[in-house]
């Protein structure tokens, strides 16, 4: 499998105002490098917090390309049945949920249930239902809670950080993890440089610390 995450931010890392505004941070080349990253997978992955703020439709539109699967992690049954994720435009949707989660979904949508830790889904656990399902190509695109839950548990191949010409000063950031003491306690991420118009894309190698990807079993 190869996986990689997606961060869209300002120059002080940060992914929307502290009133929650984000809409759009980044500018039209960053915006076409994300939907020309989405024509390259096999699937897409946002948490139910990012479908339930932003409402995104996930589909390819700026670039040609193709449209990749959606995936929604929602361990706990949030998403609503009218979300423009679910559409039916003939292409593949999943939602990934806690095994005792009771759902109601638009007929055509993938249920998939799997063992929770805490309330909590396994990013690995996660990818390798997708890859029971022929999804080996995914972009983790958000938001930071997942995008860093993903880091965290080493299974990101690399991270795109597309860095807009601004400064907000205050609001979430695109990266939360664990505190460490020391910095040479930090993950190492060698990377290259582009410059997208306004933008800089900082195409960061994870690949040292990925962990391998095994099958996981899923509920019925």
């Amino acid at each position: 499998m190869v996986i990689v995450g997606q961060c869209g931010q300002s120059i002080d890392a940060r992914i929307a105002t502290a009133s929650g505004h984000s809409h759009y941070i980044n500018g039209a080349a960053g915006l076409a490098h994300l939907h020309r990253l989405r024509a390259l997978v096999d699937a897409v992955v946002i948490g139910v917090g990012t479908a339930q703020a932003d409402d995104p439709q996930l589909t390819v539109r700026r670039v040609a390309g193709p449209n990749p699967a959606r995936v929604v992690i929602d361990p706990n049954g949030r998403l609503a049945t009218a979300a423009r994720v679910l559409a039916d435009d003939g292409v593949c949707r999943l939602v990934i949920t806690r095994t005792e989660t009771p759902h109601s979904l638009p007929a055509g949508v993938e249920v998939v249930k799997l063992a929770a830790t805490d309330g909590q889904l396994a990013p690995a656990a996660v990818l390798a239902a997708l890859a029971q399902r022929g999804l080996r190509r995914i972009l983790i695109e958000g938001g930071s809670n997942t995008v860093s839950r993903f880091l965290a548990a080493g299974c990101l191949d690399r991270l795109h950080v597309m860095i807009a010409p601004m400064i907000i000063g205050a609001g979430p950031s695109s990266v939360s993890l664990a505190p460490i003491e020391r910095v040479d306690q930090a993950i190492k991420a060698p990377m290259r440089v582009h410059v997208l118009g306004e933008e800089v894309l900082l195409d960061c190698d994870l690949s040292a610390q990925r962990i391998g990807i095994g099958m996981a079993k899923k509920s019925t």
